[in-house]
């Protein structure tokens, strides 16, 4: 909605790495000079480590594009929890090898197969791993072993090693890591960008986009906005995509810091960028409401002693499934009809701030929105609750059941 207000040919802050947006920042450049002079060894590990949303990704697909593929062949992986055999099999697929149903032998038989052929055709290999601090030691460990693969004396794959802090606590302190530790040659952590990296960072992703000035941006916006992000750029992506939303509801020429405070407020208020992290919440057994009541009031079997009977249901017990059928269908009902009405809701706010409806106008409609946005959570809410509470007293004694 808002490229089209401010006349954007793209999304300058969308939140999935794209190299086009790459902005150099003073970390940036430096790992990049550490990635330069790591890649120029051609041998052993390089590591880059930073937070969540540091910008690891962007680096690496803003190092991808610099790569002569007649020079250089690259195997990417992103892992969840491998162990050794599957890091093995997962590597060998990056490059392309099937070895599906192979064991571990013959995966590693076809990456050595394979890295001579490489080598023999005058190109380099790397391997770029992602989210390693998910990796086990053992894959980690498995890794350095594909490191080993030479031809004469010349090493035949280089590793890429990005990951979160936690990451690189691990492969400073674990014990078992020392040979890994040996075989890195350049590491760098990405640290948040700086206040005054703020400006020219919001600048460069929206001129590459077509921006001619339009939002104009007061200067207090990039000092509370640093400070709001942490200076980590996918937080900043998404409170900018939010203020430049409100700036096309309200039809704004000019960003303030009043309309930050307002985007902030709200997405600390929706839980989309809280200011704190919470606690994590107890697991609580979860109330099956999405399924039929037929199937919520029947318990599991359950093993019992010999010679001992199941408990008879409870009188009333199959009336109130009844009843509690009939009011899940009702509530679907309505809850529908409500998502309806307020699809339909967006749909004539957008075409009303398009049509250059008044500022007043579109204001009013929004807040009507968010107003039957906000009623329909909370009925939801209570509704789900409610019927919680005639599920566990359907399926117990009677009385109502606490969660310790």
């Amino acid at each position: 909605m808002f490229d089209d207000f401010y006349a954007l040919t793209g999304r300058p802050f969308q939140l999935t790495p794209d190299p086009q947006f790459y902005f150099e920042s003073g970390t940036h450049r430096k790992a990049l000079s550490y990635l330069g002079y790591g890649l120029a060894q051609g041998e052993g590990f390089i590591v880059i480590t930073g937070e969540v949303g540091a910008g690891k990704s962007t680096l690496v697909a803003h190092l991808m594009e610099k790569i002569d593929p007649d020079q250089m062949s690259v195997g990417q992986v992103v892992t969840s929890a491998l162990d050794a055999e599957e890091m093995v099999h997962v590597a060998a697929q990056s490059f392309g090898l099937d070895v599906e149903g192979h064991d571990k032998a013959a995966a590693l038989g076809a990456i050595e197969n394979f890295l001579h052929e490489e080598a023999r055709a005058g190109r380099r290999c790397l391997l770029v791993v992602d989210e390693s601090q998910n990796l086990s030691v053992e894959a980690l460990e498995e890794l350095r072993m594909l490191s080993n693969f030479q031809l004469g004396a010349q090493p035949l794959l280089q590793t890429l090693l990005l990951g979160q802090p936690e990451f690189r606590q691990v492969l400073a302190n674990h014990e078992g890591l020392e040979q890994l530790r040996q075989r890195v040659i350049a590491a760098h952590h990405l640290d948040a960008m700086k206040p005054a990296e703020m400006e020219p960072y919001i600048r460069h992703r929206l001129e590459c986009v077509g921006w001619d000035g339009n939002p104009a941006f007061d200067q207090r916006v990039f000092t509370r906005l640093h400070e709001a992000s942490g200076g980590i750029p996918r937080k900043v992506n998404q409170i900018m995509t939010r203020l430049l939303l409100l700036g096309a509801v309200e039809q704004r020429t000019r960003i303030d810091s009043g309309m930050l405070t307002a985007v902030l407020e709200e997405m600390e208020s929706d839980s989309t960028f809280p200011s704190a992290a919470p606690s994590p919440m107890p697991r609580l057994r979860p109330a099956p409401v999405s399924k039929p009541v037929k199937h919520m009031v029947a318990a599991d079997p359950v093993d019992l002693p010999p010679g001992e009977a199941p408990a008879s249901p409870r009188p009333g017990t199959a009336v109130a499934g009844a009843e509690l059928s009939a009011m899940l269908a009702e509530r679907d009902a309505r809850i529908a009809e409500m998502h309806d009405t307020i699809a339909q809701m967006k749909k004539q706010l957008s075409e009303l701030a398009s049509s250059g409806g008044s500022s007043e106008d579109v204001g009013h409609f929004a807040h009507r929105l968010n107003e039957m946005e906000a009623r329909l959570d909370e009925q939801e809410r209570s509704i789900r609750h409610t019927l919680t509470m005639l599920i566990e007293w359907i399926e117990g004694d009677g009385s109502p059941r606490i969660a310790a």
